[in-house]
């Protein structure tokens, strides 16, 4: 999880990838044929051409990304999922957020949110996509954190598809009405919102939004200091050393320290421009008191980098890549792979790099061909042993026989602080003591996945996501860490249970708010 520091009360906290509405249809379409819904297609050919150094790293910490989403900031974390695909008001694919309230015994009330709801600006039309991204933050600083949401199917006036961003505020109540967002580029088709990402990228305790379409390079940096009237604290423009053009352009967006200088650095993925294969790359874009600075831009491993945090706890966030492909991209293997590229001072292009796959010593199960281990991830210290843990999606394993039933890893720091191992890691499935329901053909677990401190006790629970649960309704399974060592879910939440239509196939839990 990328760390950040908060301007309320609380620790650093982490991110997660943006996924457009042009991907997301293509996702959905993929998911009712039985394949596995990834966010990204395989390489593809770009075109060519390609993209320094360093501060004193802050004093070592933890790492712990301990304070994790709180709408109402009552102490425990909030879970917010998207349930894009949604109907809302008859209209299909309108979209929604359903947000799970923690409470002191784990989880309480789920409420969804659309633009039928009061406050939010908008209504709920066909083809929205509203909730498809999120992100989250305390953009006004008033110690809630807010809850930022993409609708970029959003026909703004004569603009189809222009796209919509809405903040919806938090409160003691938690969150309640909202405010839109003005694209600072209007123009037919682009999607505004469509990728979404939080980070103080100047260092100024305040928390910003970067913001991209998917069809440039450009990305949009809203600095902190929102306001309900719609005003930011500034705005500027990266352009980041990606493939753009058509349907080519940025496709996630991720932030955190790695270089260790107090300020978040954002990370792009996109196709790279300086081979002829195209494949998938990730640019580091160091922050700086004026924001990323593209003039700086160190290119990564190939994949798809879903999270950051101090796995090694010497002061440098490590950049963790998802490689879910078999074959054809650099560092891929069969099932899938994930890799850690640790942060150093002069980027983390420099340091040092491990490779995870199901076939890793410690790691159970073996990697076979579209396990797609490593299509999501998250960082945070399961067991409160003071380090960070790892837990990995493989939404396309196949359980003792039942394809695409999915699974979760859950791979724990070391006791020295020397980073993740394949020691004691754990496989959960639906099928696994504590986990609610069963293995099904095309549910899919581990879609998206999360820690976060659901109850308050220190110890990050595990959330997974089953997008394919109920014939494409989807279901989000919260599971509390017990000083066991144990992970227990009592049961899930379903579209039922945030008073959501299960026409269509709505596709709740295929992506938390980061």
């Amino acid at each position: 999880m990328a760390q950040r520091t908060r301007t309320t009360s609380g620790e650093p906290r982490a991110h997660r990838p943006g996924r457009g509405p042009r991907l997301a249809a293509a996702t959905a379409a993929a998911a009712l044929t039985g394949g596995l819904l990834t966010a990204i297609a395989p390489p593809a050919t770009a075109a060519t051409s390609a993209p320094t150094a360093p501060t004193a790293p802050t004093a070592p910490t933890a790492g712990l990304p301990a304070s994790d989403a709180d709408f109402n900031n009552d102490g425990h974390a909030d879970i917010a999922t998207s349930a894009a695909f949604t109907y809302v008001g008859g209209k299909k694919h309108a979209g929604a957020v359903v947000v799970t309230y923690g409470k002191a015994g784990g989880t309480g009330r789920s409420v969804a949110y659309t633009q039928n709801s009061p406050g939010v600006p908008g209504s709920a039309e066909k083809g929205d996509i509203f909730g498809n991204d999120t992100a989250y933050g305390d953009f006004d600083g008033d110690g809630y954190d807010d809850l930022v949401a993409s609708a970029a199917g959003e026909d703004v006036g004569s603009d189809k598809d222009g796209g919509m961003v809405t903040v919806l505020w938090g409160s003691a109540s938690g969150l309640r009405g909202g405010t839109a967002l003005k694209d600072p580029r209007p123009a037919q088709h682009d999607g505004f919102s469509e990728i979404l990402q939080a980070g103080d990228f100047n260092g100024d305790g305040k928390d910003d939004l970067a913001l991209a379409t998917g069809t440039t390079a450009v990305v949009d940096v809203f600095r902190g200091g929102f306001t309900r009237a719609g005003r930011t604290g500034g705005h500027s423009t990266v352009k980041a050393p990606v493939h753009s053009g058509g349907d080519n352009g940025v496709m996630q967006l991720h932030s955190g320290d790695a270089d260790g200088d107090g300020r978040e650095d954002l990370i792009v993925n996109g196709y790279e421009r300086d081979t002829p294969q195209g494949y998938h790359a990730n640019f580091w874009i160091p922050g700086s008191p004026s924001g990323p600075r593209a003039s700086r831009a160190q290119k990564l491993p190939a994949g798809i980098i879903t999270d950051l945090g101090d796995t090694d706890r010497d002061g440098y966030e490590d950049v963790v890549i998802g490689n879910h492909w078999d074959s054809g991209i650099p560092g891929s293997a069969r099932g899938g792979a994930v890799h850690i590229v640790h942060g150093a001072a002069n980027g983390p292009a420099h340091g040092e790099r491990e490779k995870f796959t199901q076939n890793t010593s410690g790691v159970p199960g073996s990697g076979e061909k579209g396990d797609n281990f490593g299509h999501e991830f998250d960082l945070g210290d399961i067991n409160g042993d003071g380090n960070l843990d790892l837990v990995v999606g493989a939404p396309g394993e196949t359980i003792d026989g039942v394809p695409d039933s999915g699974a979760v890893t859950v791979l724990y720091g070391a006791a020295d602080g020397s980073g993740i191992t394949g020691r004691g890691a754990k496989l959960l499935t639906q099928d696994t003591p504590g986990v609610p329901d069963s293995d099904e053909k095309h549910d899919f677990l581990g879609t998206d996945v999360h820690i976060d401190d659901l109850n308050g006790d220190g110890r990050g629970d595990v959330i997974a996501g089953a997008h394919g649960e109920n014939g494409g309704n989807g279901a989000v399974y919260p599971l509390l860490a017990g000083a066991d060592g144990t992970l227990r879910g009592t049961s899930g939440v379903y579209l039922s249970t945030a008073g959501l239509s299960a026409s269509g196939t709505p596709r709740l839990g295929a992506n938390f708010a980061d």
